[in-house]
């Protein structure tokens, strides 16, 4: 029997990059998926290639800056899907940056996505969840919540921020029967990060930092990701999992 098969869950941010992987991943140990992103046809990508390996997915354009709109995509996946077992706070942006010379609709607009939208996600999700007395929350965090780099400190706070809310919502749900905990991904070949290492010397530098001197492939973020929303993690909560090449223990 696939690990996940009767289970549904919410996977934001899944248009595209480690999103769309995690969805991947989920649908083919047997989750039925509620699909969200702001972009409606990136989402319908996604969604065929669920369909590919035989999986049910839903299609819901979301804003997670917006609570309304998640408090929606919560209530749409009950009554669509059946249930709520698993949610997969992924949407993220990054804008690179020295703070001296970043705008202050730089810092809410990173703010709001990265931060508010966990907090949206779990918020909505809260009262159906403790109902239940059970429950996966896997919050996607980075490496940069835990390691300095210049130009991302903006990024770098709302990461940290994930973190912190992870380690003390898994305390709080524990209670609860929930498991929450974060992953936190290192540096990844996805649309959000080419920028970077479109530039030869740019990417080099950055693989230096990593001791397995390579970036991750989307597809390496799936097994963990299972694991986490799996009866395999049942003692884990308010942890972050670092999967990031070593990055962060150098």
């Amino acid at each position: 029997m696939k690990v996940l098969e009767g289970r549904v869950a919410i996977v934001t941010g899944a248009s595209r990059g480690i999103g769309r992987a995690i969805a991947l991943a989920y649908a083919e140990e047997g989750a039925d998926l509620a699909l969200a992103a702001r972009s409606k046809p990136d989402l319908e990508e996604t969604a065929d290639l669920v369909g590919r390996q035989g999986g049910r997915a839903l299609v819901i354009p979301t804003d997670v800056t917006a609570f309304a709109e998640v408090e929606a995509l919560v209530a749409r996946t009950l009554t669509d899907l059946g249930g709520l077992d698993i949610l997969v706070n992924n949407s993220g942006v990054a804008k690179v940056a020295p703070l001296a010379e970043a705008s202050v609709d730089d810092w809410r607009w990173m703010v709001e996505t990265n931060l508010s939208g966990v907090f949206y996600g779990c918020r909505a999700a809260a009262p159906h969840l403790i109902a239940r007395r059970r429950g996966k929350v896997i919050n996607i965090a980075s490496v940069l919540g835990a390691v300095g780099l210049p130009g991302y400190t903006m990024y770098s706070a709302t990461k940290g921020g994930v973190i912190a809310l992870t380690r003390a919502l898994g305390v709080e749900w524990a209670r609860h029967g929930i498991q929450v905990n974060a992953l936190a991904p290192g540096w990844f070949a996805t649309d959000m990060t080419h920028p970077a290492f479109a530039d030869p010397r740019v990417g080099e530098r950055l693989a230096r930092d990593i001791p397995m001197r390579r970036i991750g492939k989307p597809e390496e973020i799936g097994p963990l990701a299972v694991y986490l929303a799996s009866a395999a993690s049942d003692f884990m909560t308010g942890q972050t999992i670092f999967l990031d090449g070593g990055h962060s223990a150098a």
